[in-house]
């Protein structure tokens, strides 16, 4: 195919804020990875377009196995039945196809269950396990997003040319696709596409796909586990400091990154510039003042949060002095969402609500 030759329509499917970082919430591709068992084959199903009201957007992901265990969902439970048979057709046949369903309209008996939705939903279906295309692209895009890169998926949904399933940004595709997954990086927003030729018509979805959250955690305390237990189970990547020997046990921290920090040296410890929101607690008062001070020097990240009441908030504060203007409008303390909290494990979720909500653009 050439450019030339190709008819190409193209809709954005959801611009980058420009008032805060460049991240996806939308964590399911890391999800599964980590989840899932890379030796044993499955169906990876990818929702690849969507009308009206639908549980889950362009993008969302599940994994299906052959004993019939899925992770992930794309809906809220009435299509997953149905998943399962389809998948297990692909994974028969070997052969990736794609299916929709759609609930809208007032007649809407899905499987007899009347589902409710008001919605239409395209998904990509395509046998995943090692040595397959789709395996080898979404292990380039974590690793690329991994290192706070930006990237892009090529989800082929209906061609004839090429062969159906989820690609890099790379040969063998088209250069047309080539260079609409360079335009979806560059302009922060993922896109369907369609092209003509020969009078036949062929569909993808493009994904935008931005570093998931990474969360930096000054304090390696007993309530620093649950937060980073909550972030996790989000998908985000973590990173946890702290200057006392004892407290820096990655074992306490399952799937974060742990080591030992100079307060007074954080910054040259850690890539500040890569995280998205930084917390914090270390209980320990000179210590939390040299993380602040490391922050409000660096300019970076966007949201930062004290644990703590008002009073130790403004104590240091005055321990700062000039240098907390430079924190003024990113300062959140007493971080976390106003939950009536009392636990640590509640506490732990007011603060990744609070982050959550703030990094969607929510408030928070």
């Amino acid at each position: 195919m050439t450019e030339r030759s190709a008819v190409i329509r193209a809709t954005v499917a959801g611009k980058v804020r420009t008032n805060h970082p460049a991240v996806r919430l939308d964590t399911s591709l890391e999800l599964l990875l980590e989840r899932a068992d890379a030796q044993a084959p499955g169906v990876l199903a990818t929702v690849v377009a969507t009308a009206g009201s639908t549980y889950r957007k362009p993008g969302a992901r599940m994994l299906l196995m052959a004993d019939g265990s899925y992770l992930g969902l794309l809906s809220g439970g009435c299509l997953e039945a149905d998943l399962k048979i389809h998948a297990q057709e692909v994974l028969d046949r070997g052969v990736p196809c794609a299916i929709e369903y759609d609930m809208r309209g007032p007649d809407d008996i899905l499987f007899g269950i009347g589902a409710g939705c008001e919605g239409a939903m395209r998904v990509l279906l395509e046998p995943t396990g090692p040595g397959t295309p789709v395996a080898a692209a979404l292990a380039a895009a974590a690793r690329a997003t991994g290192a706070s890169r930006p990237t892009s998926l090529v989800c082929v949904h209906e061609s004839s040319g090429v062969p159906l399933g989820t690609y890099e940004a790379a040969p063998p595709l088209p250069s047309v696709l080539i260079h609409g997954a360079a335009r979806c990086v560059a302009d922060g927003a993922s896109r369907g596409m369609e092209w003509e030729e020969g009078g036949a018509r062929s569909r993808a979805f493009v994904q935008f796909l931005a570093p998931p959250p990474h969360l930096l955690i000054c304090g390696a305390g007993p309530d620093a586990r649950p937060v980073v237990s909550a972030a996790r189970a989000l998908g985000w990547r973590v990173s946890v400091v702290d200057h006392r020997p004892a407290y820096v046990v990655a074992a306490d921290f399952p799937g974060a990154e742990v080591g030992q920090c100079d307060p007074h040296l954080l910054c040259s410890s850690v890539a500040v510039e890569h995280c998205h929101a930084a917390v914090v607690m270390s209980h320990h008062l000179t210590s939390d003042a040299a993380y602040l001070r490391e922050l409000a020097q660096a300019g970076v990240p966007a949201y930062v949060g004290l644990l703590g009441p008002e009073a130790r908030r403004n104590r240091l504060a005055q321990e700062l002095g000039p240098a907390a203007e430079k924190l003024k409008s990113r300062l959140h303390a007493p971080v976390g969402a106003d939950i009536g909290a009392v636990t640590p494990e509640g506490i732990a979720l007011a603060i990744v609500s609070q982050i959550h909500a703030w990094l969607a653009g929510c408030g928070g």
